[in-house]
């Protein structure tokens, strides 16, 4: 088997239990962003990486994009990690749409993308990501209910609670598009 790395960063801890579920079902090297250089990932020949996804983008990716000339030699893979339900395909149209502000067009052609469904906890969270959500609240609370779609719907009714909508099987497909590899 090639040897593959699992690279993340986690604010909050979400990308960081999947990071370390992919690691332990593909029993590979698992590392937190800030404890690896790119140097380190040159001895790999399958980088996995894991970031969250938060409105500037996805939190630690310029590992990748900095870099991307020394590693477009590898398989390149990466995973966001947000609210956002992966099973619209309005959310993941959304998701790529900001993406291809980060990553360039040889970028989108070599990195596999996938989705996975993250958590919140109000009481854990930093004051600008209480500002921008209290504020996401106000603008979406101001709409007529009936109008919106089932994640505003969702999103209103989950607002200043802990939810976690992490699920070990949404690895699978990660899983297995690395050991067909």
């Amino acid at each position: 088997m090639k040897k593959i790395v699992v690279v993340y960063q986690s604010k909050y801890g979400a990308t960081k239990k999947y990071a370390e579920w992919i690691s332990g079902e593909l029993s590979c090297d698992l590392f937190e962003r800030k404890n690896v250089k790119v140097s380190d990932l040159k001895t790999y020949d399958t980088i996995i990486y894991g970031g969250g996804l938060y409105a500037v983008g996805v939190s630690g990716i310029d590992i990748i994009t900095k870099n991307f000339p020394e590693l477009s030699n590898k398989n390149l893979i990466v995973f966001t990690c947000g609210l956002a339900d992966p099973m619209s395909k309005e959310n993941t149209d959304d998701i790529k749409e900001n993406l291809s502000k980060v990553f360039t067009t040889q970028m989108q052609n070599k990195i596999k993308l996938f989705h996975l469904r993250g958590a919140i906890n109000y009481a854990k969270m930093g004051i600008i990501h209480k500002a921008m959500m209290s504020s996401m609240y106000k603008r979406i609370n101001k709409k007529d209910y009936d109008s919106l779609g089932n994640e505003d719907k969702e999103f209103l009714s989950t607002y200043g609670k802990a939810v976690d909508f992490t699920d070990k099987s949404a690895i699978l497909p990660i899983v297995q598009y690395v050991r067909e590899l």
